[in-house]
């Protein structure tokens, strides 16, 4: 693994197949813990693990809230855990997107507890999902190529990723934007996949946003770097933490409504459209 493509897939998957499961046990175990019911109470478990698919932090998401809402009563468990074992590998000067991406990624697991019936009293929800969107963006084939070889999963990143995900970014959000009465994109909160910090910054400066409005996409990545799909619950958690520290009235920085979004290969772009509830009803999770 420490030599650059050297034949190391097999030892890359035994890591995974033992450090995946156990990183996901622990983010559930905390999520389930917060939730305050018993863990026979869940019903579904959706879980993402792709080491590279960034976006799907925003997809398990959006399947928990469609089985909770055509299940009555479930409770589903939804879990990203991710480790960097099948990407990593020693620094070619030759190959620039590896160093990038070691310098980038990172390990991690987070999990979410889903219901679209919350009991009054017993739990008290931190957010309410009211739109699932998904798009490939146009012109971007190639923009992130992946490839599993002898050794493990090797990336091709395009300079241009940050500038095709800016470009489309605004067209894909506004008629969602305009629907829930939000006059300008600083009158929302931001839960974004912290690729990069180029992704960040450049998105930032299209919506004419606020600095703080990516603070918390900017400490996840200062902090753990990239984790792939967890990257995005990390940030929405880091949210919630915000709010609480900063006293604001939702669990929005002070806003309603907001967005979770994650970037990926394809490239593609998936997108919750959230509702913070308040703060002093929604310490806990569910």
């Amino acid at each position: 693994m420490c030599s650059y493509m050297e034949p190391s897939l097999n030892c890359r998957q035994e890591i995974a197949i033992a450090q995946v499961p156990k990183l996901a046990k622990e983010a559930a175990l905390v999520a389930i813990k917060e939730w305050g019911r018993p863990k026979s109470e869940i019903t579904h478990i959706v879980m993402a693990t792709t080491s590279g698919g960034c976006f799907a932090g925003a997809t398990v998401l959006r399947v928990a809230k469609d089985l909770a809402e055509n299940n009555a009563g479930a409770r589903v468990l939804a879990i990203c855990s991710e480790v960097t074992a099948v990407t990593f590998r020693a620094p070619c000067e030759t190959h620039i997107d590896g160093l990038v991406g070691s310098a980038l990624f990172g390990d991690g697991a987070a999990a979410i507890i889903v219901g679209a019936d919350p009991r009054p009293g017993i739990e008290r929800p931190m957010y309410e999902m009211h739109w699932a969107g998904e798009m490939v963006l146009p012109d971007s084939d190639g923009a992130i190529d992946g490839h599993l070889t002898e050794a493990g999963l090797v990336f091709h990143l395009l300079k241009d990723v940050p500038g095709l995900i800016t470009k489309n970014i605004d067209g894909f959000l506004k008629s969602t934007k305009d629907l829930v009465g939000a006059a300008t994109w600083n009158d929302l909160f931001w839960a974004v996949h912290p690729g990069g910090p180029a992704i960040l910054d450049q998105v930032e400066a299209k919506l004419e946003l606020e600095k703080t409005r990516f603070q918390a996409s900017r400490d996840i990545l200062s902090d753990y770097g990239n984790m792939s799909s967890a990257s995005v619950l990390f940030v929405l958690n880091r949210v919630r933490e915000r709010s609480l520290e900063q006293n604001k009235d939702t669990l929005g920085e002070g806003n309603e409504w907001g967005f979770l979004i994650g970037f990926g290969p394809g490239l593609t772009v998936e997108t919750i459209l959230l509702r913070a509830l308040p703060t002093n009803i929604s310490a806990m999770s569910s």
